[in-house]
């Protein structure tokens, strides 16, 4: 294994909010860590103009990778429009193909905005594509594919507010102070949604997902996930290879390989 992870999210801070503390275990267990964003994060301002705030936020974003001796890396594409389409989809496989993780985190196929779902889309296709020869891209293909985990949607439910139910959990408690100052690099969005969701709560949102689910497994923080077990996708839970204790599967009808 390359032992590198790849986050894969529609916005420049959404990892920080849905696995950062995971990232953060890997980065400690000897894992290179990369995180990505679809957009360029253009709409997320009630001041700048998009090319300003563009700038910002991919500051931001890289600021936040390098607490981790991570990697940013940014597909520029504009908030709102993102599309399951050509274009996103090679500009993503070519990604995992340069980067070649091991494992990849991506939103939830359910989630309050669309952008999330579509990135959770374009990310499914682009881990399956990673191996396919004749893509109209730069990088070579490799297999096998990489494992694909499902972060938790905002608030852990979608947009009936329907709860979902993570089948694995990841034990944070340890790690909330890097998540908290990972997500705290994203200044320009605290203020941002203190004008437009009249929130200025910006941490403690992170916070009360991350406690929500830790009562669950009767810990005091964790991440939720789903892991991609459809055929053809490695099905052993890696996460819990690598990390052990800290993991705690929900779901115990996982057939071994």
């Amino acid at each position: 294994m390359n032992k590198v992870a790849l986050g894969i999210f529609a916005h420049p801070d959404d990892a920080e909010f849905m696995c950062a503390g995971t990232l953060s275990l890997l980065h400690k267990a000897g894992w290179t860590i990369h995180i990505a964003s679809i957009t360029k994060g253009d709409k997320g301002t009630a001041v700048f103009s998009r090319e300003k705030i563009s700038l910002i936020r991919k500051e931001e974003a890289s600021r936040s990778a390098e607490i981790l001796k991570g990697h940013y890396h940014c597909l520029e594409f504009e908030d709102v429009y993102i599309f399951y389409n050509r274009e996103t989809i090679n500009k993503t496989t070519d990604l995992i193909r340069e980067v070649h993780p091991d494992i990849i985190f991506t939103a939830s196929p359910n989630d309050y905005m669309i952008d999330h779902e579509i990135t959770s889309l374009i990310v499914q296709t682009a881990c399956f594509s990673s191996g396919i020869k004749n893509m109209d891209i730069k990088e070579e293909p490799f297999e096998p594919i990489p494992y694909l985990y499902y972060c938790d949607p905002m608030e852990g439910k979608d947009k009936f507010g329907t709860l979902i139910q993570p089948s694995i959990y990841v034990d944070i408690e340890s790690e909330i102070p890097t998540k908290e100052k990972m997500l705290s690099c994203h200044t320009s969005q605290r203020r941002w949604l203190l004008d437009h969701h009249k929130v200025d709560e910006y941490v403690l949102l992170m916070k009360h997902l991350a406690e929500m689910r830790g009562r669950q497994i009767n810990i005091l923080y964790a991440e939720g996930f789903r892991q991609n077990l459809g055929h053809s996708y490695p099905s052993r839970n890696k996460l819990k290879e690598i990390l052990g204790d800290l993991v705690i599967e929900h779901n115990t009808s996982r057939i071994p390989v």
